[in-house]
Order: C-alpha cells, then sequence, then structure tokens
C-alpha cells in the first residue's frame, strides 16, 4: 500500500483510505514523520501528540464504515481552539499549561467526520498580531523562505498545509488571520460568514469579529472541510440556525456571467508591484472565464483599520479580564494582596501586543472618551457594512489582493506596530460587515514570494465566493506549486 505524495489534497487522501491503497494509520505516521523532518526549522506546531493521532488512526481503521468525509484526514488546530485534555495556549504563558476539560464544537465536527487530529499550531498571542512575532512559543517561518514571516496570527496553522505537514488545518480570522498567512504562504484560507461556524472553545479576542475557518491546498478541500464545521450550535448563542448547503456542491468550474467587484479605488498607493501586477492578471483569467469585471466603490473602506483597532480593542479588553490568576491560568506566587496578584498575574502573563492592545480598548471604553472613539468606530463599521450592501447590489463578488505585500522579514515591522497593523489593510472590511471571504494563490513575486487573491462574497453566500475561487483555480497553475522546504 502506497500513502499518498506529501502535497496531497484532503480529497486525495480521504479517497486513498476508502479504496484501501493505503490505512488511516500510514497516513498519520507519513504526516507525523514529516513534521518531524520539516518542523524543526519552521516551527509551526506548539504541540504534536502522535500517541494520540495514530491511536485514533487505529481506531478508525478498525472501523467497517467510514466515520464521514473526512476519514483518516490528518489535520493541525490553531492553538487558541480548545481539544480536550490537549494544552491549549493562545499563544501565551498565562495558559503555558492549560489542559482543557472540553472540546471546542468544530474539534467535535471534525472529528465526527472522521479527521484526525495531529497537534496544535503556533499564533500570535490571544490571536493578535500579523506574523506569529507575538507567541510567546514562536515565531514560525515562512516555508517559501525562512527568513520571512508566514503571517499571522494563524500563522502556523498556514505553514503546516503549506509545507506539507497536514492537508488541513484550522485557524481563526478576526482581521485577516487566515486570509494574510494563507497569501503569503501560497494556500487557500477562508473565512466563513460570522455565524456559520460555532465559536463555542475559541479562546475570545474581539466576539463580534472572530470566526473560524479552514486552511487547505485547494478551494475544494476548504468547501469540503466548511461542510463539516458548519451549522448551528446551541452552546454559541452567534451561531446562525440557516441551514447549511453543500459547499462542494457549488463548486461547478461555471461562472459565466458573474460580476466581480473591483475596488480600484482601495489600491491607488501602498501595494507593491507585484501584487498589483498579480491581481490585474487575475482580472483578466477571470474575464477569459466568462465573468464581467465591474468597477464598485467602498468608500468608508478607507477607515477599516482605525475602526478595526478600535473595535477589536475594545471587545479584548473585556474579554482578556477574566485572566486574573484566579480561574485557571498562571498565577504570581505569593503576591501580598488580592490586588498585586491581578496586577502581577497579568504583567507576567500577558506580552507586549496583548498589553498595548488591553490598554487601548480601555481607553477607548472609558468615561468621556466612549462616544468619541468606540460609539464612533462602531457607527462607521456599519457604513463599512452599508457599502457592501449597495456594491452587492450590482456585482455578486468582489475582488482584490489579499495582502499589499508579499510576506515581509521577520523582525522587519516588530517594532513599528502601525506598519504591523497596515498588513490587514485589505482583509478587515470582511469581517467588520460580518461577510465571507477567501484567500486562493495568484502569483509570485520577483523573489518567488506566494501573491493572494482576495474574493468576498454577501452574508451566508459562501456558494458564490467558492465558485469564483475554483474557477479561478482551476484556470491557474498556482496550486501545483509548493515550497521546497
Amino acid at each position: 500500500m502506497s500513502v499518498p505524495e506529501t502535497f496531497a489534497t484532503a480529497r486525495d487522501v480521504r479517497d486513498a483510505i476508502a479504496a484501501r491503497a493505503c490505512s488511516a494509520e500510514e497516513v498519520c505516521r507519513a504526516a507525523l514523520d514529516r513534521i518531524a523532518a520539516v518542523d524543526g526549522g519552521l516551527h509551526a506546531f506548539h504541540l504534536v501528540d502522535a500517541e494520540r493521532a495514530l491511536a485514533r488512526a487505529r481506531g478508525l481503521d478498525a472501523q467497517t464504515t467510514p466515520a464521514g468525509p473526512l476519514h483518516g484526514v490528518p489535520i493541525a488546530i490553531k492553538d487558541n481552539i480548545v481539544v480536550r485534555d490537549m494544552t491549549t495556549t493562545a499563544g501565551s504563558k498565562i495558559l503555558e499549561h492549560f489542559r482543557p476539560p472540553f472540546d471546542a464544537t468544530v474539534v467535535e465536527r471534525l472529528e465526527r467526520a472522521g479527521a484526525v487530529i495531529v497537534g496544535k499550531t503556533i499564533c500570535d498571542e490571544f490571536a493578535m498580531g500579523s506574523s506569529t512575532e507575538n507567541s510567546a512559543f514562536g515565531p514560525s517561518r515562512n516555508p517559501w523562505d525562512r527568513d520571512r514571516t508566514p503571517g499571522g496570527s494563524s500563522g502556523g496553522s498556514a505553514v503546516a498545509v503549506a509545507a506539507g505537514m497536514t492537508p488541513l488545518a484550522l485557524g481563526s480570522d478576526t482581521g485577516g488571520s487566515i486570509r494574510q498567512p494563507a497569501a503569503l504562504c501560497g494556500i487557500v484560507g477562508m473565512k466563513p460568514t460570522y455565524g456559520r461556524v460555532s465559536r463555542y472553545g475559541l479562546i475570545a479576542f474581539a466576539s463580534s469579529l472572530d470566526q473560524i475557518g479552514p486552511f487547505s491546498r485547494t478551494v475544494a478541500d476548504a468547501a469540503l472541510c466548511l461542510d463539516a464545521i458548519a451549522g448551528h450550535d446551541p452552546s454559541d448563542a452567534t451561531s446562525s440556525s440557516r441551514a447549511v448547503p453543500s459547499f462542494g456542491a457549488a463548486l461547478t468550474g461555471d461562472i459565466r456571467g458573474l460580476r466581480v467587484g473591483v475596488p480600484r479605488h482601495l489600491f491607488t498607493s501602498g501595494v507593491d508591484d507585484d501584487v498589483q501586477a498579480a491581481f490585474d492578471e487575475s482580472l483578466r483569467v477571470l474575464q477569459s472565464r466568462g465573468a464581467t469585471i465591474v468597477d464598485v466603490e467602498l468608500p468608508h473602506s478607507r477607515f477599516a483599520i482605525p475602526v478595526y483597532y478600535l473595535v477589536a480593542t475594545a471587545e479584548a479588553s473585556a474579554n482578556l479580564a477574566r485572566f486574573d490568576g484566579v480561574r485557571y491560568g498562571h498565577r504570581a506566587a505569593k503576591p501580598p494582596s488580592l490586588g498585586e496578584m491581578y496586577e502581577r498575574t497579568r504583567a507576567e502573563g500577558f506580552g507586549a501586543e496583548v498589553k498595548r492592545r488591553i490598554m487601548l480598548g480601555t481607553y477607548v471604553l472609558s468615561a468621556g472618551y466612549y462616544d468619541a472613539y468606540y460609539l464612533k468606530a462602531q457607527q462607521v463599521r456599519t457604513l463599512i457594512r452599508r457599502d457592501f450592501e449597495r456594491a452587492f447590489d450590482a456585482v455578486d463578488v468582489i475582488a482584490g489582493p489579499t495582502s499589499p505585500t508579499p510576506a515581509f522579514l521577520l523582525g522587519e515591522r516588530a517594532s513599528d506596530p502601525l506598519q504591523m497593523y497596515l498588513a490587514d489593510v485589505f482583509t478587515v472590511s470582511a469581517p467588520l460587515a460580518g461577510l465571507p471571504a477567501i484567500s486562493v494563490p495568484c502569483g509570485f513575486s520577483a523573489n518567488r514570494l506566494p501573491i493572494g487573491l482576495q474574493f468576498t462574497s454577501r452574508a451566508w453566500d459562501e456558494e458564490t465566493m467558492l465558485r469564483a475561487a475554483d474557477a479561478y483555480e482551476r484556470a491557474t497553475e498556482w496550486k501545483t506549486r509548493w515550497p521546497s522546504a
């Protein structure tokens, strides 16, 4: 029996196991061997649980019928999504030894579908970052150039897929934390509509923005994973009770007549020349497949970065108040008073970027500043959402570059928070509006770094977005390009 090659898709792996060309245990061992061979130089994983993964794979092999559509497929989980009895740190010293007593809903659903969880991946602390450099245990390195960032905050998950360690991984996307690393690592990364996937078991950063989604090697695999994890969850009051369609069935390859909106006014400055050229070529490819390109206006999206960093930090300030040394996580040793315990616990447990965002969020929520900052940001957020609604009266999807630049050097922006925040300039609008968005590879820079193309669609219309991304993927060769790492 032969295991599918290193960069096989999740569908290939599942089908090979179903055809008895290989066993789930053999696939799992191959994934673990690949991790052992390459992760020392890439640091995608914070934790690998080989014993647990192999036991799970053997159990699947003992079943007489497939467990589900992901039967035997190895998957990596971002370290801010809880897995029962598997250390989950959210990239923070404050949770360094936290072992959750329950599974996130997405984990339950993946295992019900037959997936094999191999470990937890590096992420920026509490998902606050765009490079994994804010992780207490990082950073991860880009497999295309190990001196460069894989993006963030879900950088480890992106590296796991891009370097052939697992065919699928889960990440979370608050302002672009799935799509930006997918673009920088040359893979597919998708953020579903807010409420499409349960957030139960996701360690919260900004509760009105956070959403779990897949990394994969193809759009079809992203749809396959979304089929498994989407749907209402009574444990998450924000999850939608809408019926979940078959996302895979939407991948017809036919985009004749599809109207693709392009907000060109957003790309007039700050976009790398290679990124702009790759994006322009992607529009020509879409036209060659029968799509119509339509200019659209999103006038308030230019305010998306400041709006995001007001709303997200305010919610982070509230969410992270629970890490106080009383109930779980790190506690300062022998504090002389309760107040001193709070202060020392948080000072010792949180990193610099998390502290910065807590302070920003506390400030904008404070008396005398709430109306001027937080309330105003929420009002502009509504305007951003309405801009998208008007644009979708004229188009079916909106396209743009995922990131304004290819992967930047590790350390290049670490001391300049503003430049780091601008890495998400094209990704923050979709979560502010609650919309689904996906990044697919669309080319390479002159120095062989991946470039991503982003599609955004109406809320609850992942099918159209996936159909557009899949048609583009079929018309290009980028999904066949993999790093040598």
